[in-house]
């Protein structure tokens, strides 16, 4: 009998246990209400990080699937692609700096609950954003060719493929404000907005992409240049439900009724802000173009493999970007509520479930990597090239869930200082030259590349992790 009661509550709690989770799960995905610096820190982490990890398992999904369409032109388009994405980089950068920095405001605002005041942090970040982008835009479409020259790529990418560049750089706009905008709602709390926003820019370009670049039905055969246009509209028509949302004035930050105007003050401190993150991300990337160029050496065929092992490599670590995002956004709230041991204690809960994840992830990439990249291709060269690049970084994917976790604290405490001096350390004074020595002296060609990847990204994860335990991050101001 005492057995048979046992069982029977047992059961209970199991059902009680899984309703909840999914009462959990239906409200971090229709959007929450709740105060993220007073909830149980478990609920808070699970409101936040799934919205979150789904947005990035769209953009990761996107990753993919444009290179599949891409991949079915050749050679030369994908390693055209790569080599846009590396110089897109710089754009990448700017945005993700802004966009940081606007996080980091807007979620210290929310949680000193001044509501207007997160309103008027977030107009003058899409002010600043609108401006940057139209100083980038005109020179990159007209430099297009002169850009792919520098980079190593071949006459036939500069002469025949280079309306990709062209379209990528004239199209900046939908980049910055997709991540300026998408920054807001993270920062105050309204994770599956964002989320939302990216599946309906990503959904978009999926769809448009085969219709573009094949010519399906009443669409015209674009070639490589239907992928840029597909991605320009689908980020387009995102960025347009973004402002709409925003003014519209029903959420957590509503840029309604705040007058259309310049503030200096607020966007001298917004940029003093993200130039860290700008200059984290300038580095941390720049060091993708270096890679990109050194491997440009070895063959379109090895730069196409390479240009997929990361893609694929992409798709895993955005869902884990995703995790990184909410531990942000909690450091930012819960910082601005006074709370910093609490602060502290997502951060290191967050890390522990990125490093699960991430370590699954890895043994799967080592045991069955060529399954991964035959997906994309079958062309035997590029193959070869896209298995070892999978292969050998994977490697390191357990270091790297520690890593970025560390590194979107920093920043969601507003620290921009202190990842950007990690990153001169792991990329400029590691990653570069211990690549080119490799690949180039000791002549492992791509081989070395792909080792001086996971040497820095783990030495970086060593140095966060230290570095974050000493908390000086806890007392900074924004």
């Amino acid at each position: 009998m005492a057995r048979q009661n046992i069982s029977i509550l047992s059961r209970k709690l199991k059902e009680r246990s899984l309703s909840s989770i999914w009462k959990d799960f239906k409200e971090a995905f229709g959007g929450s209400e709740q105060d993220y610096t007073k909830i149980p820190l478990g609920k808070a982490v699970f409101l936040l990080a799934v919205p979150m990890v789904l947005e990035m398992i769209m953009e990761s999904v996107f990753a993919v699937v444009d290179i599949y369409f891409v991949g079915r032109l050749g050679a030369d388009a994908v390693a055209t692609v790569g080599i846009t994405e590396s110089i897109l980089t710089v754009i990448y950068a700017i945005s993700f700096g802004l966009s940081m920095a606007t996080t980091a405001l807007v979620s210290r605002r929310i949680g000193e609950k001044k509501g207007d005041e997160a309103g008027h942090e977030g107009l003058q970040a899409i002010i600043t954003g609108i401006v940057v982008s139209l100083l980038i835009a005109i020179p990159g479409m007209v430099f297009a060719k002169d850009l792919l020259h520098l980079m190593g790529a071949s006459e036939n990418i500069v002469e025949e493929l280079s309306s990709y560049t062209s379209i990528m750089f004239g199209g900046n706009l939908v980049i910055m404000l997709l991540f300026i905008n998408n920054a807001i709602f993270r920062g105050a709390g309204d994770a599956n907005i964002a989320m939302w926003v990216l599946w309906i820019a990503n959904g978009l370009n999926m769809i448009l992409d085969p219709l573009l670049i094949f010519g399906i039905g009443p669409f015209p055969e674009m070639g490589i240049a239907g992928a840029a246009v597909a991605t320009n509209i689908g980020r387009g028509i995102a960025v347009i439900v973004q402002l709409f949302l925003l003014f519209r004035g029903k959420g957590r930050v509503s840029l309604k009724g705040i007058p259309l105007i310049i503030e200096w003050k607020r966007i001298r401190h917004l940029i003093s802000i993200s130039l860290g993150g700008i200059a984290q991300s300038l580095i941390a990337t720049s060091s993708w173009i270096f890679m990109v160029r050194i491997i440009s050496n070895f063959g379109s065929e090895v730069l196409a493999g390479y240009t997929i092992g990361i893609r694929i490599i992409i798709f895993t670590l955005l869902p884990s970007w995703g995790l990184s995002n909410a531990a942000s956004t909690l450091v930012g709230q819960n910082l601005g509520a006074r709370e910093p041991e609490r602060a502290e204690k997502a951060v290191w809960g967050v890390a522990r479930i990125n490093v699960i994840f991430l370590g699954v992830l890895s043994v799967l990439f080592i045991a069955f990597p060529g399954w991964f990249v035959r997906l994309f291709t079958d062309e035997v060269e590029v193959v070869n090239s896209g298995i070892e690049c999978l292969r050998i970084v994977a490697y390191g994917f357990t270091f790297y869930g520690v890593g970025m976790v560390m590194i979107q604290a920093f920043n969601g405490a507003g620290d921009t200082r202190t990842p950007t001096r990690i990153n001169v350390f792991a990329f400029w004074l590691i990653e570069i030259p211990l690549a080119y020595l490799l690949a180039m002296t000791v002549k492992m060609e791509q081989t070395g590349v792909f080792y001086a990847i996971i040497i820095a990204e783990s030495s970086m994860t060593i140095i966060a992790a230290w570095l974050f335990k000493r908390g000086r991050w806890k007392k900074q101001e924004v």
